[in-house]
């Protein structure tokens, strides 16, 4: 499995509610129809005022493969132009990794 982890910064002018509110309820369902996402979570600081960043996103896949063609898609160029009316796109660290769970009780 492929994971997508971004920290991101919201634009500026946007308070911490502004920026959640848009990510949550506007751009969520944008991104959702990008082809080949298996799982899409979005991630809010319990303490904005303390946090350094507004979010982490977090978009897992197949493969590289898969990752690839989400962004080339159509729904990828929407889904990139629609954080444009939210986020300070690149402003915070982005990793592509592979996820290796250690410890999973939550299906028990």
């Amino acid at each position: 499995m492929i994971k997508l982890v971004e920290l991101l910064v919201r634009k500026e002018g946007l308070t911490h509610a502004e920026f959640a509110d848009y990510w949550l309820d506007e751009h969520s369902p944008v991104a959702a129809e990008m082809p080949g996402v298996e799982k899409y979570v979005t991630s809010l600081p319990t303490d904005p005022e303390k946090a350094e960043y507004d979010g982490v996103l977090e978009l897992y896949f197949a493969d590289m493969d898969a990752l690839r063609a989400a962004f080339d898609s159509e729904a990828g160029a929407e889904t990139l132009a629609d954080a444009e009316e939210f986020l300070e796109v690149g402003a915070g660290p982005r990793m592509i990794v592979e996820e290796t769970v250690q410890v999973d009780t939550s299906e028990e």
